[in-house]
């Protein structure tokens, strides 16, 4: 009896370990991580240098938080570099070229984004496409197609400082567009822990038709959540403008799996219903600290590229191996 429960109490300890683990995982890869770059190079802990990268991160963190939510649902969304491009330029359009403002343009911005992230919720649910991968690679090349066309391929620069201001300015020596990321991050967690339709997300990623035979319009949920994946992309272009003052067509290519991959190193996983909001902030520093460590230790991009790769399938095999253990126990 005596060996039964000291093995109890071991399986007990097992699976809190297991669990600590899950949980803060990502954070403790994050840590490791500049632990080595510090003791490797005397640039990284630098104030100046972890205010660069968490300037550098703002943009796939906006991106990353808005494909948190349709990967919570099972989903994906693969035209968020294309929508950040096609909004961008419609605000270059009408703030810079037909000098209506900075406040037209940044309506106009985040009004194309929030549109095609519609017309991707649409596409899912009224034509019934049998995955959001259709759906979405359809609408990255017509958004990045409109893109280059309406601007017949030219980048248009000189914005208002209204414009470049989150994308720009420092509060101390702190970014904005960091600043502006924790702020959202806040605003995320609030709206998918504390509110029904964040709790329904969670449920559509779960088991779909579960929600939807439980009385969910999942229908409606869906097109919420593509609608604020769009948003979220436009709001990225729109700090991307800020950093560099122009805007170009072909902005915003690839960024799509820079934000897939920050959604699942933060511990979300590709079958739905398993994410959160600071975990998804978390994979958004390691790319960025991944890259920054990289680049002070003079390694090559195709490297990097090479290593963020690796780092991805690491992430995706952890989390195979993880649904694999759910569905045995």
């Amino acid at each position: 009896m005596s060996e039964l429960i000291e093995t109890l109490k071991v399986e007990k300890k097992e699976q809190g370990w297991k669990k600590l683990l899950s949980k803060f995982g990502s954070l403790l890869a994050l840590i490791i991580l500049m632990a080595v770059l510090t003791m490797t190079t005397d640039k990284f802990l630098t104030v100046s240098n972890l205010m660069n990268i968490a300037r550098q991160s703002s943009i796939n963190a906006l991106l990353a938080i808005g494909m948190l939510l349709p990967i919570l649902t099972a989903g994906i969304d693969l035209s968020v570099g294309s929508i950040l491009a096609v909004s961008i330029m419609v605000m270059g359009i009408v703030s810079v070229n037909m000098q209506m403002g900075a406040v037209a343009g940044i309506a106009v911005c985040l009004l194309i984004g929030a549109g095609f992230g519609l017309l991707n919720g649409l596409l899912l649910t009224k034509l019934r496409l049998p995955h959001p991968f259709i759906s979405t690679l359809g609408t990255m090349n017509i958004a990045r197609g409109i893109a280059l066309i309406i601007t017949a391929a030219a980048p248009i620069a000189g914005f208002p400082y209204l414009v470049q201001f989150l994308g720009s300015e420092f509060v101390g020596p702190i970014p904005v567009s960091f600043l502006l990321v924790i702020g959202v991050y806040i605003i995320f967690h609030i709206f998918l822990t504390r509110t029904q339709t964040g709790r329904y997300i969670y449920a559509i990623g779960g088991n779909k038709e579960a929600a939807r035979l439980s009385g969910i319009n999942v229908d409606r949920v869906l097109i919420i959540v593509y609608t604020i994946s769009g948003f979220m992309a436009a709001l990225a272009g729109l700090v991307m403008v800020g950093r560099v003052n122009s805007a170009f067509p072909l902005a915003g290519l690839s960024y799509e799996l820079d934000a897939i991959a920050a959604v699942i190193i933060g511990g979300a996983s590709f079958f739905g219903g398993v994410g959160t909001v600071w975990g998804t902030l978390i994979g958004a520093l390691i790319i960025a600290v991944l890259r920054n460590g990289l680049n002070l230790l003079n390694v090559s991009a195709d490297f990097q590229m090479t290593v963020i790769g690796v780092v991805i399938i690491a992430a995706v095999f952890v989390d195979v191996l993880r649904q694999r253990k759910s569905k045995a126990n």
